[in-house]
């Protein structure tokens, strides 16, 4: 008997009537001047975005993988992916070096196109009678969200990142429906350049890639369909990564197939004792922005660190005359310094085990998650103070509960287990047990969750819509 066409099997409903048309052209109108203006308000070069510029003038005027220091000297560099220096370069090459604003201009279009690829998703996902609402909530829900609408405006690789999920889960929803080869091989380069953005990227395909396979129907022609499928994407995903892994190599002598968790080059010298004192209390963007992003290279300031930095009077002294003589030798972390830093994060570790391996850890993760996401906003960090600064706390709070309703949402969503959602589930998982090995915490290592949490709440929302109604019409 012949198979059913796939609109029988699965229907999509057709957004062409005009009240779905003026739906989706009003959220995608929103969602562009919600970007243009984070553009106008909030873009800045600095910091990443200059690391990212400097290795992709680099690539594109000299034909090397380095970066430049101020005397105009190049070196070589394994510090960060390809995936981004190569996107800034086409533009530098298309636009002109150093004119970051077409990249945004993209950026902003790709993050709008994700937002319509997470709505297909969304109703594809759902259940029958509620695809036409899950599409639109989706829709909504992601063009409105200002957590990720400001990374469109920033030069890194948040941005690309995000559209690179939703094309990745938008593919897996579509090779679930019928497995075809384009919607195999556009969700290889979805999870494969998603991998070449940040190292934690290889998360994607760890967690998505058994959607396209698991569950499908096991006829002997189907798997061997799969198999060639599974085959071709292997290989061609593993192309770019065997390329960097050699050129690595060749440069460095090292085997270093994504990049150091430390963000060091070969020879670098790691400040580990350091960084382990700092895990013993670090938890919040506070102590990053006030420590971590400062020592070394500034200031150690003793009174900018939080009490859970001390555990007696007599640390505290210890940990005063440590910054005293960082401080006295030019914010220069010595080696001697930092064995004494590495001495003192042992006693502190054997002191509190359960706090060093199981408290702080979850609270940076559950930092990560909920804290207000106004890290890219000329916001004090002492947002709570309410007496300081009464606009911004409460605009913090609104932050806060807006995050809070997305997660809301999502968990939601994942009760009412639409299609794939052990997979977005697996992600988000597996993402927060990496989230548990992370110092310095900051709000943004969570961002890359939020589009499973747009495909999640759009059918929470739909769902609770739909209920509504039938109340409504009893």
């Amino acid at each position: 008997m012949e198979a059913a066409p796939v609109s029988q099997l699965n229907p999509v409903p057709s957004p062409a009537r005009p009240a779905a048309a003026l739906s989706i052209g009003l959220a995608l109108a929103a969602g562009l001047a919600l970007r243009l203006w984070m553009f106008a308000h909030f873009f800045e070069v600095s910091g990443d975005s200059l690391v990212y510029g400097s290795i992709a003038k680099n690539l594109l005027l000299h034909g090397r993988y380095a970066l430049s220091l101020p005397t105009g000297e190049m070196f070589s560099t394994l510090i960060r992916l390809p995936g981004y220096p190569l996107f800034l370069a086409v533009c530098f090459r298309l636009f002109g070096v150093d004119n970051y604003a077409p990249a945004i201009w993209l950026q902003i279009a790709l993050e709008l196109i994700g937002c319509l690829l997470l709505a297909d998703c969304a109703c594809r996902l759902a259940p029958q009678r509620l695809k036409s609402a899950a599409m639109h909530a989706t829709l909504w829900l992601a063009s409105l969200c200002p957590f990720t609408a400001i990374y469109a405006a920033s030069p890194l690789t948040e941005a690309p990142t995000l559209f690179c999920l939703a094309l990745a889960l938008w593919s897996a929803a579509r090779f679930r429906e019928q497995p075809r080869w384009s919607m195999a091989l556009a969700f290889t380069f979805a999870v494969t350049f998603t991998a070449l953005l940040r190292p934690d990227g290889a998360l994607a395909p760890a967690a998505l890639a058994p959607a396209l396979v698991f569950g499908l129907p096991a006829s002997a022609g189907q798997s061997e369909h799969l198999r060639r499928i599974s085959l071709v994407c292997i290989m061609l995903a593993a192309v770019p990564f065997a390329a960097w892994t050699a050129r690595n190599w060749n440069v460095f002598h090292v085997f270093q197939p994504l990049a150091p968790k430390s963000a060091t080059d070969p020879g670098d010298r790691v400040d580990t004792g350091w960084e382990r004192w700092m895990k013993t209390w670090c938890l919040d963007f506070v102590s990053t922005y006030n420590v971590a992003w400062v020592v070394p290279g500034d200031t150690f300031d003793v009174n900018l660190l939080p009490s859970r930095a001390f555990d007696s009077p007599e640390e505290r002294r210890e940990v005063t005359a440590l910054a005293d003589a960082y401080n006295a030798n030019g914010y220069n972390m010595t080696p001697e310094l930092d064995v004494a830093f590495a001495q003192l994060a042992a006693r502190r570790i054997a002191a509190h085990p359960l706090r060093s391996y199981v408290g702080l850890p979850v609270a940076r993760v559950a930092d990560m998650w909920l804290r207000p996401r106004v890290e890219n906003l000329p916001i004090d960090l002492d947002w709570w103070v309410y007496a300081h600064h009464h606009a911004e706390t409460r605009f913090s709070w609104f932050y806060v509960s807006l995050n809070a309703l997305y997660l809301s949402l999502g968990i939601a969503g994942l009760c009412l287990r639409p299609k794939l959602w052990q997979w977005m589930l697996t992600y988000i998982v597996l993402r927060s047990a990496m989230l548990l090995t992370i110092n310095p915490p900051e709000a943004r290592y969570t961002i890359e969750c939020i589009p499973m949490l747009f495909v999640l709440g759009g059918v929470a929302v739909a769902r609770l819509a739909t209920s509504r109604a039938r109340i409504t019409n009893r």
